[in-house]
């Protein structure tokens, strides 16, 4: 998954160089020490949504904007910047370092059963730890949003917000009318090896259409377009942030940790937070908009009054509204069984990585394995036939590589594998050629939650996803488990020698290899997050009691309060959640200044 540290400093020259481009062509930076008293709208974090909403709302010269964040700058941490280096940037000091609680019916191949949740603590947040897939989601996820009493959210309706963004290279995609042109988001295809011709010859074969899965349809097999320009990761700090760093009416705070809303008379008037040991406060006149994601946004409501009633007072927190804060939690999850060695150098590896060729493409041209984060095709698919009510729920995600090719073992560590477990079914496997094709659940019927352990806000909140709690979960992800060990098996990965691996997982191994039960059994314990939490602040119809926002993303019940993140999100879309967190932070902005969107699909 990675090629480590040796990796990094055998590409110090393209290192230093965009260490030169920034240090140069950054340009002004509002990053202040010194606020003002009070300010229009205050944003709290600078993440996915963050950073597009400092950038539109500050567009209103008349409109003071202060952006708080709880890290620091994401220019001075350079493996940010190169694709291939994705993994190392968790468990870092920009990564939350979240865990779960000890899981019940999953993650138990993890030290303590405990899954790993990394998340953004930097200027861009998840964008500069995510592997940059532009994924949208399918048009019925929206739809049926609009249908649930959400309305302003159908796919029509979102459609020009994701156009808004996005600045495609793809010429065809650009013209097919799904996509945009000039937005601040570049997003590009993003594939290098030859293992993503196999993949797309291998939907042929399966009889499934190979399409543009943002376009009409999302059923079918695609290379990956990610948000990458040149060979470098475009996070929202740099696409939208950074531009409009020259604005005098935007302010950003960074390295200050909310710890409340300041609520007054059921109205948000300002935050509290801390910075460099000192608890600060700062006034909004107009709104506090939220936006630190799905594990942020419910923990600084809860610390503020905002949730469960019986759940504030165990903590001896004044109620200001009673509403589902941290209920509703879902992600999606994986699993590596579907990992195949071949007998073709045609996979990512570290002897590629270092070669002079790859390091000269990626320093003079912005291309090559480092521009890549080796996630390069993804494929949904529409029925799960042993599960009839299921909603439609399965995608697959190609990795030109597989987990044991990593000498350095940053995939185990970023899982929290146990030692044993990773060496029984990965180890041994540095330098061998391959690549894994992982299998997602897109819609569990489980839900988790979000919840306070105390009132110290620099303290995790207790993060609790239920994993695979829902058994017909289990049974989805069998079938899911079962077509990417089918895709690897076609006679297209067959002409590389495709071998799906022989390894069993001990824990697993009273089960027949490959027999559903022995894939329940593997995914019990090999469980995975794709990193993406959603729906902790559910939106919903003002009479929905499930729902803590409003369509208008306001809270209820409390005036001048906003939420605007992954954690809105009625039930997580299918697909990677990056781009509709764009999404919902373009369409939030609008919302906000009470603008509409005129040119609808």
């Amino acid at each position: 998954m990675t090629m480590g540290w040796k990796f990094t400093g055998s590409i110090v020259v393209a290192v230093v160089a965009v260490f030169v481009y920034w240090k140069v062509f950054s340009g002004p930076s509002r990053i202040v020490e010194i606020l003002d008293e009070e300010y229009d709208y205050i944003i709290v974090g600078a993440g996915s949504a963050g950073c597009v909403l400092a950038n539109r709302l500050s567009e209103d010269s008349d409109s003071k904007v202060l952006l708080v964040e709880a890290g620091g700058e994401e220019k001075w941490n350079l493996l940010i910047d190169i694709p291939l280096l994705t993994p190392m940037t968790q468990l870092s000091d920009i990564d939350w370092q979240f865990k779960t609680v000890p899981q019940q019916h999953a993650c138990k191949g993890m030290h303590n059963n405990q899954c790993r949740w990394p998340r953004g603590k930097v200027l861009g947040g998840s964008s500069c730890l995510n592997y940059m897939i532009y994924i949208r989601g399918s048009r019925h996820d929206f739809d049926q949003w609009a249908a649930s009493g959400c309305e302003g959210w159908g796919y029509d309706d979102v459609l020009p917000y994701f156009m808004k963004s996005e600045d495609n290279t793809n010429a065809e995609y650009a013209n097919s009318g799904f996509h945009g042109k000039g937005g601040p988001l570049t997003v590009s295809d993003s594939n290098v090896t030859e293992l993503t011709s196999y993949f797309l010859e291998s939907a042929k074969e399966l009889n499934y259409p190979v399409i543009d899965v943002n376009g009409e349809s999302q059923i079918g097999f695609m290379h990956s377009q990610a948000t990458v320009n040149k060979g470098v990761r475009q996070s929202t700090a740099k696409a939208f942030l950074r531009p409009a760093m020259d604005r005098e009416n935007l302010h950003i705070s960074i390295k200050s940790h909310t710890k409340r809303v300041l609520i007054e008379n059921k109205k948000a008037v300002g935050i509290e937070f801390i910075k460099d040991g000192t608890l600060r406060k700062v006034k909004a006149r107009k709104e506090v908009i939220l936006s630190a994601g799905s594990i942020g946004s419910p923990h600084i409501l809860l610390l503020s009054g905002v949730g469960p009633k019986e759940h504030l007072r165990k903590f001896q927190i004044p109620v200001e509204a009673d509403l589902p804060v941290g209920e509703n939690l879902e992600d999606h999850i994986m699993t590596d069984i579907a990992t195949f060695l071949i007998d073709k150098p045609l996979s990512i590896t570290e002897d590629k990585v270092l070669s002079v060729s790859s390091f000269f493409d990626y320093l003079l041209y912005g291309k090559g394995l480092p521009s890549n984060c080796g996630l390069e095709g993804s494929a949904f698919f529409d029925t799960v036939r042993e599960v009839p009510d299921a909603m439609s729920g399965m995608q697959l995600h190609l990795l030109a590589s597989h987990p044991g090719n990593d000498p350095y073992k940053q995939y185990a560590a970023n899982v929290n594998f146990q030692n044993e477990v990773f060496e029984a079914i990965h180890g041994g496997r540095a330098g061998m050629h391959g690549f894994s094709i992982f299998p997602i659940l897109l819609h569990p019927k489980s839900r988790g939650t979000i919840r306070l352990k105390s009132t110290d806000p620099f303290e995790h909140p207790e993060i609790d996803p239920h994993y695979l709690e829902h058994p017909d979960d289990v049974k989805v992800m069998v079938e899911a488990m079962k077509l990417a060990i089918k895709v690897g098996n076609t006679t297209a990965f067959k002409k590389i020698g495709a071998q799906l691996s022989d390894r069993v997982l001990p824990s697993c191994s009273h089960h027949k290899p490959l027999s559903d039960d022995y894939l329940a059994c593997y995914i019990h314990h090999i469980t995975l997050t794709v990193y993406h939490p959603t729906s902790t602040c559910r939106m919903g119809a003002p009479a929905d009691a499930m729902a803590v926002v409003d369509p208008q993303l306001r809270v209820k019940g409390i005036a001048g309060l906003r939420v605007a993140d992954a954690s809105i999100m009625p039930h997580v879309v299918s697909g990677n959640t990056n781009a509709p967190t764009i999404m919902i932070g373009e369409k939030a902005a609008d919302l906000i200044r009470g603008k509409k969107m005129a040119d609808k699909k």
